[in-house]
């Protein structure tokens, strides 16, 4: 159970960057599968260097603002879809990451990192209510307002006599840096960093947003960025009970696709629908 909570706060790192692509900025942004694996490999290759964990992780969430700038220039200035914008980039984005670990996988194990002692979940908790409590601060200000307006109504910023372009792509940046660190902090918790550890980000950042809407925000009035990281770890531990009861790792893609299906077939049609069925 600690374990499961614990993966599923790291992950509400990148849930939260889905969350602010896919429902502030109506962007579903793919690039989240590739910034997951660079933040982790740029993480790695400077612990593996002497950095400081500080430093390391500082950069890894650079890399991952970088990355998402690249989608949204693509995007806002050459006007290519969100979807390809995100797929050119995650595609170029594998043969970068694959560089920078220089081989598919790279452990930790002889660095010192920052689960290397102590509670990680405590260590994991407090690093979540941190950025989870800045992000809420952060878009209440004016410029987090005109980000949010974006994706609501970019013609009214325009009014404003203000670029709605340049306010997208800052919301991709700050997107992109947090899964990133989503990623640094897994490849510690889990010991090495993978070249496919990025593998259906999306997907289950998207998963997890919808599992916590659909559970959260029609039981308690809370913030939907709370709902995303409660999904995350709703999301996690339905995970680690499919495997518990027996099911391979190799069907966790299709346990989740099935999973994200019941969602939106509730949110869209109701439980009567499912009762049909």
């Amino acid at each position: 159970m600690i374990g499961t909570i614990t993966e599923g706060l790291i992950f509400a790192l990148m849930v939260l960057g889905v969350y602010i692509t896919y429902k502030i900025l109506d962007f579903p942004d793919l690039t989240a599968d590739s910034s997951f694996v660079l933040g982790a490999a740029v993480l790695t290759r400077c612990l593996s260097q002497g950095l400081s964990l500080p430093l390391s992780m500082v950069f890894a969430g650079l890399a991952g603002g970088l990355a998402g700038y690249v989608t949204g220039y693509i995007h806002t200035k050459f006007g290519i879809t969100n979807l390809l914008s995100g797929i050119l980039v995650m595609i170029g984005l594998y043969s970068i990451n694959l560089r920078i670990l220089g081989r598919a996988n790279v452990n930790l194990f002889t660095v010192d990192h920052l689960f290397s002692t102590g509670n990680s979940l405590i260590k994991v908790g407090v690093i979540i209510l941190v950025v989870k409590l800045m992000l809420d601060m952060f878009f209440k200000t004016h410029y987090g307002y005109l980000i949010r307006l974006v994706g609501d109504n970019p013609n009214l910023i325009e009014s404003f006599g203000l670029d709605p372009q340049a306010y997208k792509r800052a919301g991709i940046v700050l997107a992109n840096g947090l899964v990133a660190l989503s990623g640094a902090l897994l490849a510690q918790y889990q010991g090495y960093a993978d070249i496919n550890m990025g593998t259906g980000m999306l997907v289950m950042g998207l998963a997890s947003i919808i599992l916590g809407e659909a559970i959260c925000t029609r039981a308690f009035p809370i913030m939907l960025s709370t709902a995303a990281i409660i999904g995350s770890i709703i999301y996690r531990y339905a995970l680690a009970m499919t495997l518990k009861i027996g099911f391979a790792p190799s069907d966790l893609k299709i346990i989740t696709a099935l999973i994200l299906l019941g969602i939106l077939i509730v949110n869209n049609k109701g439980v009567k629908a499912i009762a049909k069925v």
